[in-house]
Formats: structure tokens, sequence, C-alpha cells
């Protein structure tokens, strides 16, 4: 529970309705108090840490004056809620976060009727915001209350204003004139610095802050002489280019405010009062600092946007070097097929460090294109690139593909065009939830053509696979967990393999249990206690047709291990190989579920879903228990 003593005022909130009691002279100290609250609890417990940070004063500020939750505050990216959390009655509950059965790490409808939007990824909040502020405004007048219709605040930041959907919805909300408000959370950081275009234009406003002020004086003083004023009013937007760089939301019919301190309180609430009951879209710009109020993560903003437990008197201390993990050996073979060919190309949608690209940014700046959160932009780039005889390699997450899905299929596969995908957390990724876990990409992926699908079973055939993907001519994905595999020593040649071809690894009878990727070591671990074969399969697409139709006519039954979910993986592919073929072995299909993974540990939900040892021995033996008198046999290495 929350220290009274240290804590006098937020201990009194338990929700926003609290905090609207207290006197507007009461929000400063409401502000510090929830600063070194959430600097507690996170040390504590781990999770997102620099962006909540950056968005406290913001926070208490929306809450004050907006009628949450009949009023609606759209966050995005999610990672900026933890404050907002505290809030809404999930005060004594923060120190859960991101652990099984607690708080989930991003805003989640069904956890709380403040968190008006879930989101997991990036620039969706004005799209979402607009949705509601359009629905919103017909159920009033269409209840007879037209000036009654809620508020609808969307809260965009840490990167999300570099994606593409966001000025599809600038583009949309300024044609059709809603009653809403966007919030440009400005700290010039997504994980990352940001990049682009935008930044660069941002940064210029924010040191036009000076001339905003004296343009909006000069208004004041015109506005007295009416007939001057009236003339002037029409050209407006040519006085602004005068003091301003862009006039980029104003063109999108959004009225621009700002910037202004978004760490000023007194400001922040005198602005938001202002907005708040004005008609159309507005915007205001803020600027904050990612990581406010904690000298050690202003520091080290990217180090600091997500931690683990940490001593808050000493800061975060960095780990004895363990096991490479499968994003430390992208970024080696990364840099080590760059100094071979001068072809390879990086691209990465705004994650260098979650995708261990930072090696490779400072040995080939050139060649290292960090596009910002715009995935679908990153997909068609790299077909670009390809077209003119480039090899681009995109590193990007299995549940940030999903957002390129379209672009892979006609701008990629339909052209057959030579570009890597190297898919990072695929499968179960454990802590931040559904909308980060890479369940899916087996099954979205092998029903494209052209397409070749790899599936390492540890960190060396990573490696071995990611070359062989460089080097096939056409698109070609390989897809790998998150974290550390078995420890494999690591060749340093850049050998391929062949395409299409597994490997049996043990030799059994009866059952051939195929494990699709990292689930190997599980499957070896399950085979050897059953007496069953195990096979590497180290492709989904092409499968080895000809290893699985042998195993299907020497073994009584096939048995099929994948961290993707059952439905369209890789166990319907050989489900319906065999099928085609009219075989009637039987088959077993083990992987994820068909439902959305809570967070949790990766451990947990692998036990959970029965793809550990234990769970495929237990299902095996459920289905056919005289395999249990199967003696255990010697491990055989086939390549």
């Amino acid at each position: 529970m929350i220290d009274t003593s240290r804590y006098p005022r937020l201990a009194r909130i338990d929700s926003p309705t609290d905090l609207r009691k207290l006197a507007e002279s009461e929000l400063s100290q409401v502000a510090r108090e929830l600063r070194e609250y959430l600097i507690e609890q996170v040390a504590g417990s781990g999770g997102h840490f620099g962006a909540g940070l950056g968005v406290v004063e913001l926070t208490v500020a929306l809450h004050y004056l907006y009628d949450t939750p009949r009023d609606r505050l759209v966050w995005d990216v999610g990672h900026q809620c933890y404050p907002h959390k505290i809030l809404t009655g999930r005060r004594d509950r923060i120190h859960t976060i991101k652990q099984a059965g607690g708080l989930a790490p991003f805003p989640k409808r069904d956890e709380s009727e403040y968190d008006a939007f879930g989101v997991g990824h990036s620039s969706t909040s004005i799209s979402a915001a607009l949705g509601m502020a359009i629905a919103a405004q017909r159920s009033a007048q269409q209840n007879g209350n037209a000036s009654d219709a809620r508020k609808i605040v969307a809260i965009i930041g840490d990167g999300g204003l570099t994606g593409g959907m966001a000025y599809e919805a600038l583009h949309h909300g300024g044609d059709v004139d809603p009653d809403m408000l966007v919030i440009l959370n400005d700290n010039q950081m997504s994980i990352s610095e940001n990049v682009g275009a935008l930044p660069k234009m941002l940064a210029r406003l924010m040191t036009s802050r000076r001339l905003n002020a004296l343009r909006e004086g000069a208004k004041r003083r015109l506005r007295r002489d009416g007939l001057l004023w009236r003339f002037l009013k029409r050209w407006e937007e040519h006085l602004k280019g005068m003091f301003v760089p862009s006039t980029l939301f104003e063109e999108f019919n959004f009225h621009y405010f700002g910037p202004i301190d978004g760490h000023d309180l007194p400001q922040l609430l005198h602005s938001l009062k202002t907005l708040k009951n004005l008609k159309g879209p507005q915007l205001l710009h803020i600027i904050t600092t990612k990581g406010k109020g904690y000298a050690p993560a202003e520091a080290a903003q990217i180090e600091y946007h997500a931690v683990g437990p940490f001593d808050p008197g000493k800061g975060v201390t960095k780990k004895a070097a363990g096991k490479q993990s499968y994003t430390d050996v992208f970024g080696d073979w990364l840099c080590d097929m760059a100094a071979t060919n001068e072809r390879l190309l990086a691209i990465t949608p705004a994650m260098r460090e979650g995708s261990g690209l930072v090696r490779f940014a400072k040995e080939y700046p050139q060649r290292y294109f960090d596009v910002g959160i715009a995935e679908q932009h990153a997909v068609t780039l790299a077909a670009g690139m390809a077209c003119e005889g480039a090899k681009p390699v995109i590193a990007i997450y299995s549940t940030f593909l999903q957002r390129g899905y379209d672009q892979l299929i006609h701008d990629v596969a339909l052209q057959n065009l030579d570009v890597t995908f190297a898919i990072d957390r695929a499968g179960v990724v454990g802590p931040d939830g559904a909308t980060h876990a890479g369940s899916f990409d087996l099954t979205y992926l092998r029903c494209i053509p052209n397409m070749v699908v790899a599936v390492p079973s540890d960190e060396n055939e990573c490696r071995l696979l990611l070359s062989t993907a460089f080097e096939h001519e056409g698109p070609a994905a390989v897809r790998y967990p998150r974290g550390t595999g078995t420890g494999a020593k690591i060749e340093t040649e850049l050998k391929t393999l062949p395409i299409g071809r597994a490997e049996i690894r043990r030799r059994g009878a009866g059952i051939a249990i195929l494990a699709f990727g990292s689930p190997l070591a599980t499957a070896l671990e399950a085979g050897g206690e059953l007496g069953t074969s195990v096979v590497n399969m180290r492709f989904v697409k092409p499968l080895d047709e000809t290893l699985i139709l042998e195993l299907a006519c020497t073994h009584t039954a096939l048995v099929t291990v994948e961290d993707n979910a059952i439905t369209g993986g890789a166990g319907s592919a050989v489900a319906e190989l065999l099928a085609s073929k009219n075989i009637q072995t039987p088959l077993l299909q083990l992987g994820l579920p068909d439902v959305f993974l809570e967070h949790a540990s990766r451990e947990r939900l692998l036990a959970e879903a029965g793809i550990d040892a234990a769970g495929i021995r237990k299902a095996v033996l459920a289905r056919w228990p005289q395999s249990a008198a199967r003696p255990p046999v010697e491990i055989r290495n086939v390549i």
C-alpha cells in the first residue's frame, strides 16, 4: 500500500474524481508525489519508465480538467500511460505491471473504463479519437444535446507522429471538422532519437516560441482596430509564415497552439482550459523531456526507456555478459555480411536498439536507414531498393511486420523481389503482452507465394539461415524468438544451408516429433523420455516434403511443435501435405492456442501452451498412452 506520510495527496486519489476535489494550487504537489511514486514503483518491478516520467504534469492536468471517464483520453504510444493508471484506481497495483495476473503494460479497455482505447503499437490515437469524436457528436445530436457531447483528446508522443497512419487521420479529421483535441507530446524521442523531416520541423517550431509569443501579442493589439483586424485575419496564414517555420497542422485544418512547456503545470492548465470548449479540431504542441525528474533517465533516455528492477539511488547497472541473444546474433551477422557484400542495406522502423542495429549504424551509417515508426514504408522502401539491385535487410519485430502485410504481399512477394526479413520477437514474447506477441507470423507468411520462411532452432542456426535467406534471390524471412537460446557455439563463417531441407536429430520408434524453430530443444528432451524420433524442420516454407512423407510411412504418428498459433501454422502445413497425398497417419499439432496471450514470462506462457518438454510429453501420452513403454534411444545427428 502507498505510504501516506510520503505521498499525502496521492494517497487520497483513488480516482480522478478525488483529484478534481483538490484546489488547483495543490496540483503541483500532486505532480511531484506522482513522479516520485512512479520512480519508486517501476524501480521495484521494472517496466516502461522514461515516457511516463515525461507526461506527469500533462496527466494530472488532463484528469483534473476533463470529466474522465465520460470524456475520453486516448494515449499513444501506450507506454506513456503509467501515471494515467496510477490516477485511475490502479495506484496500489502498479507494481504488478507486466507480471502474470497484474496490470497490462499498455492501456487496455477491459482493465479499466478509463482506458478508452487499447494500444500497443503506435500512431493509432488520432484515428481512434477521430472515430470517437464523430460517433459522440452524432449521438449527442440524435439525443437533442448537441452541445453536451463528450470531449475527446488524443495524446500522441514518443515518435508516434512519424507513423503514416497519424497523417491519414489528420487529413481526414481536417475535412470532417470534429470537436477534438490532439496533444503532441514532443520529447524528440521514440525509443531511439526521432528521425526524419518532421522532428526537424518541430525543432524549428520549438526554437520559435518567442516569435510565436510576439505574433500572438501583435494579434491581440490588432483586434482593437476592427477594420484592420478583419483585413489581416484573412492573411493570418501568411503572417504566420513570417514567424513560424511551418504551417503543416494549420494546412490540415487543425488549429495549432504552442509550443508550450509540458512541465509547466500552470501554463498547461491555462492552455487546456482555453482549448477545452473550442469547436473544431485543435492541436496543442507541448515540449517535454523523456525521463523528467530522474537525472539518470534524463541523461540516458534510450537506456531508461524500459528497465528491469533497479536501485533508484544507484540507477540501472549493466548486467554481466551472458549468452548471446538471438538479436545479438543477428546484429553481428549483419555487420559480417555487410563487410563481404556492399549491396547490403539495412532498414529498421525505429527499433535500432531492440533489433540489434546499434553496431551496424555506427560502422555503416550510409547503409543504415531508420524510417521512423513507419512499417509500411519500410517494406516498400526495401522493394524499391531491390528493384535497383540492392539487397535490403529489414529488421523488424513479428508484431510490427503485421502492419506492413499488404506491402509484403503486393510490393515484395508479388514482384518476387530480393528482400530479406529478419523477424525478431517471434512467437511468445512475454511481459509486453498480446500487443507485442509474435504469434501469427508463420500463419500469415506461409500462405504467400514466392516466400521462403526459415525457423532456426538455436543461435548458430539463426546465423546460418540468415545467410541462406540473404543469398536466396527472392523474398525470404528468418523468424527467431526474444532472448537467448541453447547457447550454441557460433560459427564465424558465413555458410548457408539447403533451402527446404530438414535434419533428423534423433531416431526413435513409433512417433516422430517435427519441431519448427526454438521448440526443438524441448522436443529433444521430451523425445528422449518417450523414445521418439525428433526432426529439426528448419523451414516452414518450403517444407521438406520428402522427409515428412517418409516419416509418415515409417512411423505410427506425427507430432508438430511450433511457437506460433496452431491455426494455419506449421502444423497446418504438414496436415495439408498429408491430406494432399491421402496419407492417413495420425497427426497431433502442438502450438499456441486460439486466444490472445496475456502478459507473463515467456517460460510460463510456453508451459501454459503445452510446448515445453513436460507439455509435449503429456500431450503425446494423452493421445498415445502406449508410447510410454518405448525405451529411450541414443541421439543420432543426420545433416
